[in-house]
This record gives structure tokens, sequence and C-alpha cells, in this order.
């Protein structure tokens, strides 16, 4: 490409398609789900290990938003592992049912049908691995925390089994999510 070219509308959609940059709606879902699944453990250490909300209000607090971050971080970087891979997988479905929806359509040019395939290609393959993302996501974290909880930190106090076992399994699921397979 030469300097001083622009890019074309549609190089500009497909760029946007494959990056890494999620859309403001996306956004907002993954940090609106991440930070219902990092307050769960508040619950789970207020009723059960027995720490009073009042007290450990700051240290809740502080712990609920680093977990969301790291959180939202993994829902972001599983969502772009795996939109290409569903892509991919969804392809030749996709082209049959959008080929069946514009078979009585002869006005339309090949160009245009095969922009509404790769249109409703990515489509689906966002919504998938959106979701998908969250779900595993939210259970691989949610296991963590029991995991740390219960059998790895069940010696320490409250607040200190609070701190590791949030802040760990945050990050262990951030760094899971780097994995590039």
């Amino acid at each position: 490409m030469a300097v001083g070219k622009k890019l074309t509308r549609e190089e500009e959609l497909l760029l946007q398609d494959f990056s890494r940059n999620v859309s403001t709606k996306s956004s907002a879902l993954f940090y609106g789900n991440a930070f219902i699944v990092s307050a769960i453990p508040l619950w789970l250490f207020w009723r059960i290990h027995q720490m009073d909300p009042y007290q450990s209000g700051i240290l809740f607090a502080i712990m609920t938003l680093v977990s969301t971050w790291l959180v939202a971080f993994a829902y972001k970087n599983v969502k772009f592992v795996l939109k290409h891979k569903i892509a991919v997988k969804r392809e030749d479905a996709i082209s049959r049912d959008v080929m069946r929806s514009l078979a009585d359509d002869k006005k339309m040019s090949k160009k245009e049908k095969d922009e509404r395939i790769l249109w409703k290609k990515n489509e689906v393959a966002d919504y998938e691995a959106t979701t998908f993302s969250i779900f595993y996501n939210n259970a691989l974290y949610l296991m963590l925390i029991i995991i740390l909880s219960f059998y790895c930190l069940r010696s320490f106090g409250p607040n200190v089994n609070y701190m590791i076992s949030v802040g760990a399994a945050g990050g262990l699921l951030a760094l899971f999510s780097t994995s590039s397979s």
C-alpha cells in the first residue's frame, strides 16, 4: 500500500472485524458481566468466611475492581482467539443460508453477495465468541475462587484468603487467556 493512500470502507471494516479492539457495546457487556462475576465472591466471604462487609468494605471494593478488570481482559483475549476459529467453522453453513435467502434477488452482484456472506459470518462469529468467552471465563474464575479459597488457602485468615484467592483467580484467568491455542 502506498504511503498516503487511504483505506476503503470495506478494508476498514475487515480490519475492524479481526482486530483485538472490541466495540463499545461489547466492552460494556464485558465489564458488566465481569463486575457481576467479580462480586460473587463477596457473598462467599461475607456468609461463609464470616467477613464483616462494613469493616472489609474498602478491601472488597478494591479487589472487586481489580478482579473486574482482569476478568474483562480475559473475556477480550478469549473472544479474539475464538472469533476466527468460529468464523472458519461456520463459513459453509452461513454461505448456504445467505445464498438461499438471496436466491430470488437476480439484481445483486456476486461481490455484494460475498460482502453479505462476510458480514453475516463476522456477525455470527462475534456473537458466538462473545457468549462463549463470557461463559468459559465465568466458569473458570468461579472454579478457581472455590479451589483457592476452600482448599489452598483454608488455613489463612479471611482477609488474606480473600485478597489472595480473588487476586490469584483473576490473575490466573488473565494469564490463561493469553495462550494462543
